[in-house]
């Protein structure tokens, strides 16, 4: 089968549903939009899949599963969303064993699929099927706009930090992680990778 591949576009929160993200992936070629409404925990694990130099405290549920699939001599291959319905997409987890090339599929929930992806750097497909089914294809100058808003809105909680010395970011940081607010965390660390392309 053709599968599409997928990149990951950011995680927002979900204009539908209350107390839920939106999870937004990318066909590479055609730009269509894919979004997946997904859990608060699971939006806080595929952040924390993405920021590969922030770990909390304990490992989360993906971190676990991901140690268990390497230490059986396992490595994730790929995520398929092969199918949507009624609203709920289909994914596949395929693994493949390093010694004896044994494969293996298992099903997931394709929120659950794509925090595994993050953590292997595996890439994630769908079908054509799927992307027309489901697929949007947002304008730029729209796209544009929305993040215009959504930066101002968010422009109050981004100045607190930006006055804050590289110290208190990175004790703020060891604060927040320790409490699991794993959102205020990928804040921070975006404001300390800010100033260090600055410095670069």
């Amino acid at each position: 089968m053709d599968y599409k591949k997928l990149i990951i576009r950011g995680i927002s929160y979900s204009q539908t549903q209350s107390g839920a993200y939106a999870l937004l992936l990318e066909h590479e070629e055609s730009k269509v939009k894919l979004p997946v409404v997904i859990g608060n925990f699971e939006a806080q694990s595929i952040s924390l899949g993405l920021e590969k130099d922030l770990r909390p405290p304990r490992p989360l549920t993906h971190d676990l599963f991901s140690q268990f699939v390497t230490a059986t001599g396992y490595h994730l291959e790929s995520v398929i969303i092969y199918q949507i319905i009624d609203g709920v997409f289909f994914s596949n987890i395929n693994f493949k064993n390093i010694e004896t090339e044994e494969e293996l599929t298992l099903d997931a929930r394709t929120s659950d699929a794509v925090a595994m992806a993050v953590r292997f750097n595996a890439p994630i497909f769908t079908t054509s099927q799927v992307l027309n089914e489901a697929g949007i294809l947002l304008e730029l100058e729209m796209a544009t706009n929305e993040d215009a808003t959504a930066d101002e809105e968010e422009t109050d909680g981004e100045d607190s930090l930006r006055n804050m010395t590289n110290e208190e970011l990175q004790i703020l940081l060891e604060q927040v992680v320790k409490e699991e607010d794993f959102d205020a965390a990928v804040e921070i660390q975006e404001e300390i990778k800010r100033r260090k392309k600055k410095i670069d």
